[in-house]
């Protein structure tokens, strides 16, 4: 298998095969990102990765049971393209369970319904989405390049496909002139189309991001691990998802919140509530730590 720089996956795909599909994000302007920052955007040919995946094949043997290819948005590959390549997957991995891809909404919705059904008959199960946020203005202020409207489009067009979408929060991203807007907003985003998966981040600030100036500056105010957790409380508190699993699998977090929507939300509320109560001392202070 080759890679071409710095290859990231969710913590969810710990066990998963990566096969590098796309180098880099077509996006690439988020102020708190600096994941492909110098990288520029390109697909690897379909017969490139075709080799790699017969190069796993070779070497792991055929009872690969989940797969992700990274880099960034890889849904924007051409729907012939993907289809090409999840299902010579399945051909050489007959015990593939799971089929995975990064998409944000903006990219998501350049597919027809169609398009996404077939890619679900090729095998693709489930796609990570960086919502970040469903507030317009803090969308807008980081540059995610894409706004509520859009979110709700795509994760109702995936929902319709049958594709598991596993949307990410960032906590934080919002600062502390618009915490409220942030998780209110969101919950509302959320609850219009109830993403399989709802994974909590915390924004921890990157050096050399636009995000970090504005930190350094002071125009930008950090929560602190209090306000981080009222944050995530008033988020649950206002979720209207049915079958959502809310989930605090990566370290950035303050405390790990997790249950399905909306059968565990009190117990969820409960265990913010206890975490409340212990001094902000006993917390991590803010510092660097990779998604």
């Amino acid at each position: 298998m080759r890679y071409v720089g710095n290859i990231y996956r969710p913590p969810s795909e710990a066990g998963s095969l990566l096969i590098q599909a796309t180098i880099g994000c077509p996006h690439n302007k988020c102020t708190f990102c600096s994941l492909y920052k110098g990288v520029r955007f390109r697909v690897r040919p379909v017969q490139e990765i075709k080799e790699d995946l017969l190069a796993a094949r070779d070497h792991y043997g055929p009872f690969v049971q989940s797969l992700f290819f990274p880099d960034g948005n890889t849904i924007i590959m051409k729907t012939d393209q993907l289809v090409e390549i999840f299902s010579y997957a399945r051909q050489l991995f007959p015990h593939l369970e799971r089929i995975t891809v990064y998409g944000s909404a903006r990219f998501v919705n350049k597919k027809s319904l169609p398009e996404l059904t077939r890619l679900r008959e090729a095998g693709l199960n489930r796609i990570h989405m960086g919502m970040e946020s469903g507030d317009d203005a803090t969308l807008e202020k980081i540059c995610k390049g894409s706004n509520s409207e859009e979110i709700i489009a795509a994760g109702l067009k995936l929902k319709q496909a049958g594709i598991e979408t596993s949307e990410y929060y960032l906590v934080g991203i919002a600062g502390r002139s618009r915490w409220r807007e942030h998780a209110l907003n969101s919950a509302r985003v959320l609850s219009a189309f109830s993403p399989e998966f709802i994974r909590l981040r915390t924004f921890a600030p990157e050096p050399g991001t636009p995000i970090q100036e504005e930190i350094s500056s002071g125009s930008f105010e950090y929560l602190s691990p209090h306000e981080a957790l009222r944050e995530v409380r008033l988020l649950i508190e206002n979720l209207h998802c049915q079958n959502s699993m809310v989930l605090s699998d990566h370290i950035t977090n303050y405390w790990n919140v997790h249950g399905m929507i909306p059968e565990d939300r009190e117990k969820m509320l409960a265990s913010i509530d206890l975490a409340l109560e212990i001094d902000e001392s006993r917390f991590r202070t803010p510092d660097l730590h990779h998604r």
